[in-house]
């Protein structure tokens, strides 16, 4: 089940990005997230913004019983376009100009369980055009996002001057 996220969800959040953070350094990915990054500050906006979802594990229906529980299995921010971001892309181009979605800080507790899949079939069931950027050195994303059929469109700059690999894939 995928859901929005609620503030009640933060230190479960916290903690897949902690995990993330590692994963991601296990794998040579030493730059990316560094500092705390995504903060619990940035997870309250994106759900203050409704744009933070959460996939849940055991199909619990948690809207009808929150005292029991949940795990929480992956996160991703979910927001539509135009990223400001994105508006400027070097190396390359994006597929067009179509309305899109952006996925930021999307998060797994633990790789290989279809989690990031799940998300990204989600978004398509909402949007016909998702756009995603990621560290250079982020393998296990680029590789999520080619078998997912993602096309690598060049690179964008955050609002720090940090370049990221853009991506987009269109149904």
């Amino acid at each position: 089940m995928i859901r929005k996220a609620t503030y009640d969800d933060v230190p479960a959040l916290m903690e897949i990005f902690r995990k993330a953070r590692g994963i991601m350094r296990e794998s040579g990915n030493l730059h990316q997230w560094n500092d705390g990054y995504p903060s619990e500050d940035v997870v309250r906006k994106d759900i203050s913004a409704g744009h933070c979802f959460v996939l849940t594990a055991g199909g619990r229906n948690f809207d009808a019983c929150p005292e029991a529980g949940e795990e929480i299995l992956a996160t991703m921010a979910f927001i539509p376009g135009p990223d400001p971001t994105y508006a400027e892309i070097y190396d390359g181009s994006w597929q067009n100009d179509n309305p899109y979605h952006v996925i930021h800080r999307i998060a797994v507790a633990e790789p290989g369980h279809n989690a990031a899949k799940a998300m990204l079939d989600w978004g398509f069931e909402r949007t016909k055009s998702i756009r995603i950027d990621t560290h250079k050195d982020n393998v296990i994303m680029h590789h999520v996002l080619s078998r997912y059929g993602f096309i690598h469109c060049g690179r964008i700059l955050l609002a720090n001057g940090e370049p990221r690999e853009a991506y987009q894939k269109d149904i």
